[in-house]
């Protein structure tokens, strides 16, 4: 990979040379394909050639990339295909645990992830949190917060919401929250394995612009946060200006506490590259690492204290509220409690469904609204005329190539009692 001359010249003194060549030699490898398992949809499956991603409960490396696209069971939910270093936010959740959030010894707890398209973090987070738990996931770009509206939907956990709005939109609603994840927008030298454009599109100019954007949605995000709440801080890239000066920076001006997460050794996790800057800190380099690049940290804001509300901010069932701003409404899952019968698909039915087509249902079938499901898991529904089932799965999400492969190669399968 021929990567910026100017991108050397800052990454390979904070790396130092034998990380660095080391870092470039896996860059010229394929990046590591792997999914997450939806606890609620697919507790009883796993790949069926998976290997456990050490950091994630449900995470698993597959051994190629499958065509997803043609896989119903992921338009149900029943997986989210995540890059795997992303999911070592399941680890520090799993390590934070309730009991050092504000609300200790309460199954409450009100959640934000402020930057959360394409929705891989906000799926983990939502599947992580206490039941009764409400988490907002927004998206400030329209266009990009349609696709997590879809991943939100398709999750299917209650008490989860999408918005489309700006970081200060909520410092001015008021509403305050226990944990918030701020995953910002970066330079993107993560992913320049992984997505080749990105490394076209990389500067030193868009360097510069992001630590400043992301110190802006850090400092609107910490006015949002509870006395004792956890801010997430993460990022895709590998420099230090967007990573641990901008960490130091929240500690220093922001008072943030910073919380150490146990790692092990052999997953490689590379610890502060700052001089000077000892604070417990986790970047993900592919070479050292399985999976591309990513920088975490976790910090707490003041003493933990006693407090869960919504105050600023309402829900009534059909539309949200932030002060005068209306919000994208909450997600209503594909499983909608309706009464409506619910006709199981075969596979090439599932793909003409999910591609947008008319159905012919069993004979018998009643008329009028009708749940498709595909392996028991609902995938939408249709209207039943008779003659036909006209197809109600929306526009947007329908899948528009025209190549269909002739069999099903699952992703999935049914654990054997002996596993």
């Amino acid at each position: 990979m021929q990567l910026p001359e100017d991108f050397i010249q800052e990454i390979r003194p904070v790396f130092g040379e034998e990380r660095f060549e080391r870092f470039v030699k896996a860059l010229d490898g394929d990046s590591p394909v792997s999914i997450r398992l939806n606890p609620a949809k697919a507790a009883d499956m796993m790949p069926v050639d998976g290997e456990p991603i050490p950091w994630c409960r449900d995470g698993y490396y597959l051994p190629k990339r499958p065509n997803f696209t043609f896989d119903p069971l992921l338009h149900a939910g029943c997986y989210y295909v995540q890059e795997a270093s992303s999911m070592f936010l399941d680890e520090v959740l799993k390590q934070l645990a309730i009991s050092q959030l504000p609300i200790a010894n309460c199954q409450k707890l009100m959640a934000l992830d402020l930057c959360a398209a394409p929705g891989g973090k906000s799926t983990l987070l939502r599947a992580v949190l206490p039941t009764d738990s409400v988490l907002y996931s927004n998206e400030p770009i329209a266009k990009r917060a349609s696709i997590l509206l879809e991943n939100i939907t398709k999750w299917g956990y209650a008490n989860h919401h999408v918005t489309n709005l700006y970081p200060k939109d909520y410092r001015k609603s008021k509403m305050k929250f226990d944990l918030i994840l701020c995953d910002v927008p970066c330079s993107g030298e993560g992913m320049f394995r992984k997505d080749p454009d990105s490394v076209k599109e990389w500067s030193l100019q868009n360097v510069e612009k992001c630590w400043q954007l992301q110190r802006e949605i850090v400092a609107d995000a910490w006015q949002c946060l509870n006395e004792g709440g956890i801010l997430i801080y993460s990022t895709c890239t590998y420099n230090i200006k967007e990573d641990e000066e901008n960490v130091r920076w929240i500690r220093d001006e922001l008072g943030a506490e910073l919380i150490p997460v146990a790692t092990k050794p052999e997953w490689g996790i590379t610890g502060s590259l700052l001089d000077g800057f000892d604070e417990p800190v986790y970047r993900f380099i592919p070479g050292y690492t399985r999976g591309e690049g990513l920088f975490m940290a976790v910090m707490r804001k003041g003493k933990p204290m006693v407090s869960a509300t919504e105050n600023g901010g309402f829900c009534n069932g059909k539309r949200c509220f932030l002060g005068q701003k209306t919000l994208v409404s909450p997600t209503e899952t594909i499983e909608k409690s309706s009464g409506s019968p619910c006709v199981e698909l075969t596979y090439p039915q599932a793909i003409a469904y999910l591609r947008g087509e008319a159905l012919v249902l069993p004979s018998e079938t009643p008329r009028g609204m009708v749940e498709v499901s595909f392996m028991g898991h609902p995938l939408g529904f249709v209207k039943n005329i008779g003659s036909r089932a006209n197809n109600q799965y929306p526009k947007e999400w329908r899948i528009k190539t025209t190549h269909v492969p002739h069999s099903y190669e699952p992703v999935l399968q049914v654990k054997h009692e002996s596993l």
